[in-house]
């Protein structure tokens, strides 16, 4: 990672996820440092400003540098305005929120583009940006979604399906007499026991399910396309999947400096 000491201009980003959000400093348009927390239920300006903080801060400097700008993209509308308070609150000469209004270079082929969530906007932008188009993402989180950017550019929609936690969570609520299991691998598709079925259908059912519907995307879009796997567990699922993948687990927060590029204001 890059220095953030003299930078021009920093841009703090932040993505706000369902289950995990994300945090980067973006330094005269690199992406210089990352980390991620926990999203909560709630959350107040002063809590988010403590996090904001602790992002900013420099080793052996006694207060955070003061960012030029920020941009925040929030599917959690409990505490999007916490969010959005704190980092106005940074002093910054610019705080962009993902939404309408925003440019983003997308034409949106989504009957409404309002429906799309801040978080699939900045990975549709980053994918195209690094693959060309036609593309396709797949984003691994609460819930595994799917955004397919088409041969011209734009946002020609996508899918969205319960993510693999969501989905051991159900089997492990709804049925009385099945355990919680963690999200690994088994080294077998045939569970020899409870555990090792469960993790066989959650996982390696994951593993099928986006494989299966990559190869409709890619029938339904007349043309192969490259993929790019993101998210927590993105690495670890990428060797199990038929289709080859590109990894990268920053692929919002690449949006998002994408995005703030394209808004800031000129010098």
């Amino acid at each position: 990672m890059g220095d953030m000491t003299d930078a021009r201009e920093l841009v703090l980003a932040v993505d706000v996820g369902n289950t995990v959000t994300k945090i980067g400093l973006i330094a005269d348009g690199e992406l210089v440092r990352t980390c991620s927390l926990t999203t909560p239920a709630r959350l107040t300006p002063d809590e988010a400003g403590f996090e904001i903080d602790r992002a900013l801060m420099r080793p052996g400097q006694p207060a955070p540098v003061r960012p030029t700008g920020t941009i925040l993209a929030c599917v959690v509308p409990a505490i999007g305005d916490a969010w959005a308070g704190a980092l106005r609150a940074t002093g910054a000469a610019r705080s962009l929120v993902v939404g309408p209004g925003l440019k983003t270079g997308l034409t949106m082929r989504y009957d409404d583009p309002a429906e799309v969530g801040a978080d699939r906007v900045a990975d549709a932008v980053a994918a195209r940006s690094a693959a060309g188009s036609p593309v396709v993402v797949v984003d691994l989180g609460t819930t595994t979604t799917f955004e397919v950017v088409d041969a011209d550019g734009a946002f020609a929609g996508g899918i969205i399906a319960p993510g693999m936690a969501l989905g051991a969570d159900a089997l492990a609520s709804g049925a009385a007499q099945l355990p919680t299991v963690g999200l690994t691998a088994p080294r077998r598709t045939i569970g020899r026991s409870t555990r090792e079925a469960m993790r066989a259908g959650v996982v390696l059912g994951e593993v099928a399910r986006i494989d299966g519907l990559l190869d409709l995307i890619m029938a339904e879009l007349g043309a192969q396309a490259p993929v790019i796997l993101t998210g927590s567990a993105a690495a670890g699922l990428a060797a199990l999947l038929r289709h080859e993948v590109a990894v990268r687990e920053d692929l919002s927060l690449e949006g998002l400096n994408l995005l703030w590029q394209a808004n800031r204001r000129p010098r």
